[in-house]
């Protein structure tokens, strides 16, 4: 069962809240990929294998850094549009959320935004790959 709105930081919440007005599936690809263009593409330097999620079938890369006050700052690239929408949502979504908020995120609110019945297995798979890897990540700066 997804979780409610109310346990999502308020960026992923408008977010998420966009991608439930917008209708039909196709009007939320839309969406996506004007997300995927607010996301500066990242520096080759930092397509390393390091900073690649496995799982899926477009090649991505993720990376966080920890700013001072303590707020993770993500940056990422996809070499497909869509799955940068798609990491688009975690990145201005998450963004300037604490380690804490970011750990506690379940995949599952892709379900509130409506994506989850028109993605292809394999990106709901990539999807819950980068979830996963960004709190991999993130759990570094716990230690």
């Amino acid at each position: 069962m997804p979780e409610s709105l109310t346990h999502l930081p308020a960026p992923l919440t408008k977010i998420v809240e966009r991608l439930q007005r917008a209708n039909p599936a196709r009007m939320k690809y839309e969406l996506l990929i004007r997300y995927a263009q607010q996301v500066p593409p990242l520096p080759i330097s930092a397509k390393i294998p390091a900073n690649q999620v496995q799982g899926c079938t477009s090649q991505v890369w993720l990376v966080t850094d920890l700013d001072a006050q303590g707020k993770v700052q993500i940056s990422g690239d996809a070499d497909s549009q869509l799955v940068k929408g798609l990491l688009a949502m975690l990145v201005l979504g998450l963004g300037g959320a604490t380690p804490q908020e970011i750990i506690a995120l379940s995949p599952d609110f892709i379900q509130l935004t409506g994506l989850d019945v028109s993605l292809t297995p394999s990106r709901n798979n990539g999807f819950i790959s980068m979830v996963n890897f960004l709190k991999k990540q993130v759990m570094a700066y716990l230690d």
